[in-house]
């Protein structure tokens, strides 16, 4: 499971990839991690790991499964920033 992480202009956009960051049924705790699940959409307790951002074609992203609400979306934001160590606004 992926969740994408680019920016809403790129993937409408005709480009055919966006960036995802994965998610793993294990979570570590890591400052770079994102700790998700049932509250999510997700059957199960699962951590989006940041440090493994991939591109993917949006043909292989065919099943949606659920929305970070807004405190995820600020962790996850955060997570981001750590993981591609990008200074604070």
């Amino acid at each position: 499971m992926f969740v994408v992480v680019s920016r809403q202009v790129l993937i409408d956009s005709p480009f055919s990839t966006v960036i995802c960051a994965p998610m793993y049924t294990a979570y570590d705790g890591l400052s770079s991690q994102v700790p998700v699940g049932i509250d999510e959409g997700l059957k199960q307790e699962a951590g989006i790991h940041c440090d493994g951002l991939v591109s993917l074609p949006k043909s292989m992203l065919t099943d949606y499964i659920g929305m970070l609400p807004p405190e995820k979306m600020r962790l996850l934001d955060k997570a981001l920033q750590i993981a591609l160590q990008l200074r604070e606004e």
